[in-house]
């Protein structure tokens, strides 16, 4: 059956031109319809057709718009949304001068949630992350990125993903699972590094593509996690197994992770919070998109990523939260979007294109999602507001009226 998403007052959304992607001034190419509505068929984006033409009476599901903006449904590329456990004695120390890094080096950090994690079940682990997701969901997300990486054994990065995969069959959003067995070293492999690279890429990785548990993976690559020679070791293999690739790297240090993502065709390297002007220019023309995460730089005080450098100099800009319990607990994907437009200087469309097709492309699903065009999926955010402008003015709230997904609303404000 058609369903008519009738007389918004705004129809928003990155122009692409059929190429799916944005880079560099281009994300600015915003395209606005005025006095259209959306007509929708098993899912799909079937036309655009102008309100003047319309006879409403040869529809039997019409949603009415009138005074509110549609978008494109948010693409929410990195999380790492399945965790237990609190962090927030940390948060303090961190706002006592302590930096990520020293938490990290003594115990803390991404190791304190791998014990809390290792010691929960599935089913808690599935609960807490049934509320995040509806969260996420009440905000405009359509699709949604989550990681592994804080089990750090076969049978709890396992358990992750098992999570994720319960997750994926109990909501209708798209879920893309990533497996981040490379996040750090666990304890008991602290004195014998090579031995537990030696069971992701022998174990894990394999393991992981037999079952189809995830369709990337992840490393970070700095000082107190994976070393470049290490990442490419792992990433050697995934591209073997057939897995897309993402790379944490250029966080708090540069170390030469950004030429490994590189070399290995990686799809993303997110954070780049301490990105120099060489790695601008190799990031200028490049297919990786270059995902930012400001929530990180409120969270830890610290550096944010040189978005308006990358952007003029051509690269593919796409922001995410990095959801997790310990650098970055912001649940707001508005106000991660606010963040960029006060302290990264993106302007509103730049910021727009990187959150839905740049955010696609980081997921490489941008020919199905990310922007309104035929033949794509029905993913839409409908604000409570005629202007897409709203969205940055109303710091830290949520002015989403409806979250439509394939033509289905799955969250309405009322």
């Amino acid at each position: 059956m058609k369903r008519l998403f009738y007389n918004p007052s705004q129809i928003v959304t990155a122009n692409t031109a059929g190429k799916f992607f944005l880079r560099g001034n281009e994300m600015n190419e915003i395209s606005i319809l005025e006095n259209h509505s959306i007509l929708v068929e098993n899912g799909i984006i079937l036309e655009f057709p102008k309100n003047s033409e319309l006879v409403l009476d040869d529809y039997k599901d019409i949603i009415d718009l009138t005074n509110k903006c549609i978008l494109p449904g948010f693409v929410e590329s990195h999380t790492h949304l399945v965790f237990s456990g609190s962090r927030s004695n940390e948060f303090k120390l961190k706002l006592s001068g302590i930096s990520y890094e020293e938490i990290a080096k003594n115990g803390g950090g991404i190791l304190h949630t791998v014990k809390s994690v290792r010691d929960s079940s599935i089913e808690e682990l599935v609960h807490n992350s049934r509320i995040r997701i509806q969260k996420f969901i009440e905000q405009g997300i359509t699709t949604l990125e989550i990681k592994s990486g804080y089990g750090l054994s076969f049978s709890d990065e396992i358990k992750i993903l098992q999570v994720i995969k319960q997750l994926k069959n109990e909501f209708s959003i798209d879920i893309v699972s990533t497996f981040l067995g490379a996040h750090t070293f666990p304890p008991e492999y602290q004195n014998d590094k090579s031995k537990y690279i030696s069971l992701i890429t022998e174990e894990m990785l394999p393991f992981i593509k037999e079952n189809n548990l995830a369709e990337f993976v992840d490393a970070f690559c700095e000082t107190t996690a994976f070393s470049p020679t290490e990442v490419d070791i792992i990433f050697q293999k995934a591209n073997e197994l057939g897995f897309s690739l993402k790379l944490h790297t250029e966080q708090f240090n540069e170390i030469g992770g950004l030429n490994i993502a590189l070399k290995n065709k990686a799809v993303s390297v997110d954070h780049l919070e301490v990105l120099t002007q060489n790695g601008i220019s190799l990031l200028s023309n490049s297919e990786t998109v270059a995902t930012l995460l400001p929530g990180v730089s409120f969270f830890l005080n610290y550096n944010f990523a040189p978005a308006r450098k990358l952007i003029d100099n051509n690269a593919i800009v796409a922001l995410a939260t990095d959801f997790n319990p310990g650098s970055s607990h912001i649940l707001n994907f508005h106000f991660i979007m606010q963040l960029a437009a006060m302290r990264m200087k993106m302007s509103f469309e730049e910021i727009i294109s990187a959150c839905t097709i740049n955010a696609a492309k980081a997921l490489k699903m941008e020919a199905n999602i990310g922007s309104l065009e035929i033949g794509k999926k029905a993913d839409f955010v409908v604000l409570q507001s005629p202007n897409y402008s709203d969205l940055f003015y109303n710091i830290g709230q949520n002015i989403v009226d409806k979250t439509i997904k394939k033509g289905e609303i799955i969250y309405n404000v009322n």
